[in-house]
């Protein structure tokens, strides 16, 4: 079998290579071929990885955990419907791998670095030093309620915001009925912004 994909760092442009369509990717990598594999990774790494660390709250532990979800994969290939999608499929992999480590491994409880540059981006150019430091710390709050969530909510919020997946889609990742996400996504996004709205208030004097 492959090395277990050396995943984290190698996420290298190959952008010619990556016009293969997942179809096409999944029965070549079907058929042994390694390149095909580490394809797939270049196209759904990083959004893994992300997806994760938004779960677990740790981005050593989000690497490590992405990195056991493609192995999942890799190793279980055969048992991808050809109806399937494969990032649906690839997400319910990893939801099923931070549970895992969110249920049966201690925890750290050190908390995430506000200067962390894995959590959530909300500026898009540059900024002043005083903004560029009020942005980092409102992020550091964002991850903070983020973590406060329970996992059903935290799960739900994650896809459906960060990763902009539809309700059917994270039906299928989830096995959670389409009601239950929009009653679980409307209650996570309450909490969310009772936790931040102090710290928006304090921080802009409203």
């Amino acid at each position: 079998m492959m090395e277990a994909v050396s995943l984290v760092g190698q996420l290298s442009g190959r952008a010619g290579a990556l016009m293969n369509s997942s179809e096409e990717l999944i029965a070549r990598a079907r058929r042994g071929e390694d390149e095909a594999f580490r394809l797939i990774f270049d196209r759904y790494g990083r959004p893994i990885i992300s997806f994760i660390y938004d779960m677990v709250g740790r981005r050593d532990l989000a690497e490590e955990l992405a990195q056991e979800t493609f192995v999942r994969a890799y190793k279980n290939l055969k048992a991808l419907r050809d109806d399937s999608k494969l990032s649906t499929w690839l997400f319910g992999i990893a939801k099923n791998v931070a549970r895992e480590s969110l249920r049966y491994k201690h925890r750290e409880t050190d908390k995430v670095a506000i200067d962390d540059d894995r959590v959530i981006e909300l500026s898009d150019g540059k900024l002043p030093p005083d903004r560029q430091l009020l942005d980092k710390e409102l992020n550091g709050v964002i991850r903070d309620a983020l973590g406060a969530l329970d996992e059903d909510k935290r799960l739900v919020f994650t896809l459906k915001i960060f990763q902009q997946r539809s309700y059917e889609e994270i039906a299928e990742i989830t096995g959670s009925s389409i009601p239950k996400l929009k009653t679980d996504l409307h209650r996570a996004r309450a909490e969310m912004r009772r936790r931040i709205q102090p710290y928006l208030g304090a921080s802009f004097g409203s």
